[in-house]
């Protein structure tokens, strides 16, 4: 038998090709590239305290407990969990959800309301390719989830947006915004929101649902921090007040792994069907053992048992970062307290701009997230993005020392 090297003709080295801009569609070609992740490779450097990524603390992943679970799987399922999947998602999974979205109080919802994605980041892509074209408009508040922006900003639209104050964003103003913009969607993160940290209120979520329903203008809860409260009182879910007006996005990222990438749209079944034929023509289907190994995961109460442990470590880091500011920040700089997430919000003065300190604080080996890339208008300079979650308390005492040194040298 001849072998490869006997059958197989001798190449010359290919030509070079050249790969210019018009080659690229223009929406693919101008998408700038994520703050977040470009400072990054700066929190990796040796001595750096990050207090910029979203990132959950790693000495709380579950791992052994998500071993057994894979073991699980392979012993249980293990063909079916190695093989295509359905494009809606694995179905005990979506029962699961389903199950405990209903169980939250407010709307009934069933298997055939939720679809498995990879990341809450593709739920906000498939939102986007299944209502969004070029010029519409997305009213959202001011500031809002960068990643939100991302994904929105690829199909050419424009934004309507909100002013927010420590009760989240100032629904009572939107009147003359919709009647003059006609927006598709209106898009909140209305739990512990990412940058602000703030949560709406009762009040503006019914009045916000009201509204919707007055314009026939679809909400997007944004829910990826729900389940992290530490103080303050619960609130009900826009989905819940909402019902069929509501398309909530929820993810297993901040509570259980972001690494897993397993997150869900929970909607109408009339929305549904659309949002599956746009699945299908992304991925198909999102990761079918990564779906079976967190439904054996979230089984018997583990989920719950290791969301009381995040909240407890949690809780522990948010006050030893408020503690902290107290101490070393400047009078003239203010801040969010949240009561739950991942995040809080600063401000500086009006004539300081975050992002040109940004350079001065890596040099004191701290970083964080300049607050104007939350703004869809290109506003808020003066402001920047902490995240607690991540560095432990001693860390956090000591990166808000540096920062608290810079802003008195600056101020």
């Amino acid at each position: 038998m001849a072998t490869m090297n006997e059958t197989m003709p001798t190449l010359a080295p290919p030509a070079p090709f050249e790969f210019k801009e018009s080659h690229f569609s223009p929406a693919a070609y101008n998408l700038e590239s994520s703050i977040l992740r470009d400072i990054l490779k700066y929190s990796n450097q040796p001595g750096v305290i990050s207090l910029a990524g979203g990132l959950p603390a790693p000495e709380l992943f579950p791992v052994e407990a998500i071993r057994e679970a894979c073991d699980r799987v392979l012993t249980r399922h293990g063909t079916q969990a190695l093989q295509y999947g359905l494009s809606a998602g694995y179905g005990p999974l979506r029962d699961w959800i389903a199950e405990r979205l209903t169980k939250q109080g407010g709307v009934h919802l069933t298997a055939d309301n939720i679809l498995i994605t990879a990341g809450s980041q593709q739920g906000l892509d498939i939102v986007g390719r299944a209502f969004l074209c070029k010029d519409d408009y997305v009213m959202c508040s001011r500031p809002t989830y960068l990643g939100a922006l991302q994904a929105f900003n690829y199909y050419g639209v424009k934004y309507a947006c909100i002013e927010m104050d420590e009760q989240g964003m100032k629904v009572e103003t939107i009147d003359p915004i919709v009647e003059k913009y006609h927006p598709k969607l209106i898009y909140t993160v209305p739990n512990f929101q990412n940058p602000t940290g703030i949560t709406m209120t009762l009040e503006r979520r019914r009045m916000l649902v009201e509204k919707a329903r007055k314009y026939s203008v679809p909400i997007v809860d944004d829910n990826p921090y729900g389940e992290l409260r530490y103080s303050g009182a619960p609130v009900p879910s826009i989905k819940n007040l909402g019902g069929q007006a509501v398309i909530q996005l929820g993810t297993f990222s901040k509570i259980v792994s972001p690494g897993l990438r397993i997150a869900w749209i929970a909607a109408s079944r009339q929305t549904m069907g659309v949002f599956t034929r746009v699945k299908q023509a992304t991925d198909l289907h999102t990761n079918n053992f990564a779906q079976y190994v967190i439904h054996e995961f979230v089984q018997d109460g583990r989920l719950e048992r290791h969301i009381e442990v995040l909240k407890r470590s949690y809780h522990e880091r948010r006050d030893a970062i408020l503690r902290a500011m107290s101490e070393f920040f400047p009078d003239t700089v203010k801040w969010t307290k949240p009561e739950g997430g991942l995040f809080l919000w600063i401000k500086l003065p009006e004539h300081v701009d975050a992002a040109k300190l940004l350079p001065q604080a890596i040099e004191e080996k701290v970083v964080f997230i300049p607050g104007q890339s939350f703004h869809a208008d290109g506003s808020g300079k003066n402001t920047m993005r902490l995240n607690f979650s991540q560095p432990p308390c001693e860390s956090l005492h000591e990166g808000i020392k540096r920062l608290g040194r810079l802003f008195s040298a600056v101020l």
